[in-house]
């Protein structure tokens, strides 16, 4: 999973760009590099390796304010110093930094390589900002129109950085199917994959929408559709601490997250178990009452241990709701033309919020009529944006890669669901309710008591 960073504003982008990145290292990657301006010039140094092996490569000295980084997880050819982002054009006037997969780009490389283009590396990425290059040449336009005639012709998920040149004081950004958050200061703005590299700066965020094209100076910022349609922002306030993000004398992240559980898990059932009353209280769930009353079915799609917090729910919904329940790789879901009636509820697992399967698993499903319901970690996310009705974990962010709280949190939100339904349906006792909704309200304290007593022989057994 790659990640995106940059900068552009008064202060030292160098330094703000670099840090993000470490801040970015958590999604993993196998290479990093960094693009910024001087004296009408484009400078890319890039590493295979760590942050850290790239930050030796460029001088303290350096203070540039438009500037943008990336890590880079290989899919498009193999991790090495060529492959690395960013990826310059053939006349050397733009940069551009790419998450995501262009499908067609060989056939647009072809395309190219016919118009004189050569490549240095084996990546779609270089495709990609070759194909803006000779757009924009071609029809004498400016870097945001070229983005977007470019990205009409393109197949695929992205989100991406451009630098020009000739627009010194520009980057132009575009969003779909994989995330790209623009952070808003005084007079300068932040863009990342996710919002802890800014995190520190602003909690003012836009979450850009597939198909949204973007142009920021330090004093302005446009968005526009690829059909160059005005678009108004809607800056969100983060809730998120920069303490969250940090790892609070912890060795590891996911160590830290372990410890979290407990909290977690209060903080996702907090004001949900209406005890006096034997009730449930969800907001998606309530706004689709109707739904959930008549659906013959549900599905569960989700990846990774989304699909196996799936696994569980399908056990605790058909037990407890007597309702049947599927569950789908959301990889392999659209692929195999799946039946979907309107009746039935499709219902994701997601902790960011922006697993590009999963959104396309829902948009099938929304496409066929279905209510589709998400649960997921992150306001503002690509998923709680797309899904009808939805219920958000209070997880807090997840840095480590094996996932603890998150799946944990799902799984109460899970069990939440089959209890609503249960009760809904009539499938379920007072005294069995009464029991479940016990067990849950006091399982933080077993975890506490788990952690604090089993932690050493769990150590020895790793």
């Amino acid at each position: 999973m790659c990640g995106i960073i940059g900068y552009v504003g008064s202060k030292n982008g160098i330094n703000i760009v670099i840090e993000g990145l470490k801040r970015l290292e958590y999604r993993g990657y196998d290479s990093a590099g960094i693009c910024y301006l001087k004296s009408s010039k484009l400078f890319v140094k890039k590493k295979q390796g760590k942050v850290s092996d790239l930050e030796r490569l460029i001088s303290k000295d350096i203070n540039q304010n438009l500037v943008m980084g990336h890590t880079r997880w290989a899919t498009h050819g193999k991790p090495n110093n060529k492959n690395a982002h960013p990826h310059v054009s053939m006349n050397k006037k733009l940069a551009i930094v790419h998450n995501g997969i262009i499908e067609n780009y060989d056939s647009i490389k072809e395309g190219l390589i016919q118009r004189g283009y050569k490549f240095k590396s084996e990546t779609d990425t270089e495709v990609l900002v070759n194909l803006i290059e000779y757009i924009q040449n071609d029809l004498d336009v400016s870097l945001l129109e070229a983005v977007q005639q470019t990205l009409t012709q393109v197949i695929g998920a992205y989100s991406i950085a451009v630098l020009s040149v000739d627009e010194p004081n520009n980057m132009v950004l575009a969003k779909k199917g994989s995330p790209l958050i623009i952070g808003v200061g005084k007079n300068e703005y932040f863009i990342a994959s996710d919002p802890a590299p800014f995190l520190k700066y602003t909690k003012r965020a836009i979450y850009l929408d597939d198909g949204e094209v973007a142009e920021i100076s330090s004093h302005k910022l446009s968005i526009l559709t690829i059909e160059k349609k005005l678009k108004s922002p809607t800056i969100q306030k983060l809730t998120m601490e920069l303490e969250e993000i940090e790892k609070g004398g912890y060795n590891t992240f996911m160590l830290k997250e372990i410890y979290e559980q407990p909290k977690s898990i209060v903080d996702t059932l907090r004001g949900r178990i209406i005890k006096e009353k034997q009730a449930i209280k969800l907001r998606g769930f309530n706004e689709s009452i109707t739904q959930f009353k008549n659906a013959s079915r549900i599905i569960i799609v989700g990846c990774g241990s989304s699909w196996l917090v799936g696994l569980v729910a399908e056990y605790i919904i058909e037990g407890l709701a007597k309702i049947p329940v599927e569950v789908e790789y959301a990889s392999e879901f659209r692929y195999r033309n799946p039946v979907i009636y309107k009746d039935d509820i499709v219902i994701a697992f997601s902790q960011s919020g922006e697993t590009a399967d999963t959104l396309s698993a829902l948009r099938l499903a929304k496409e066929k009529g279905a209510l589709v319901y998400g649960v997921c970690n992150v306001v503002g996310s690509s998923i709680s944006r797309l899904v009808n009705v939805g219920t958000f974990t209070h997880a807090g962010p997840e840095i480590g890669v094996a996932s603890t709280k998150a799946f944990t949190a799902q799984v109460s939100v899970s069990i939440l669901i089959a209890l609503a339904i249960a009760k809904l349906k009539k499938q379920i006792s007072t005294k069995e309710f009464q029991e479940i909704t016990s067990e849950l309200i006091s399982i933080d304290e077993k975890m506490k008591l788990t952690l604090s007593e089993c932690s050493s022989k769990i150590q020895k057994i790793a």
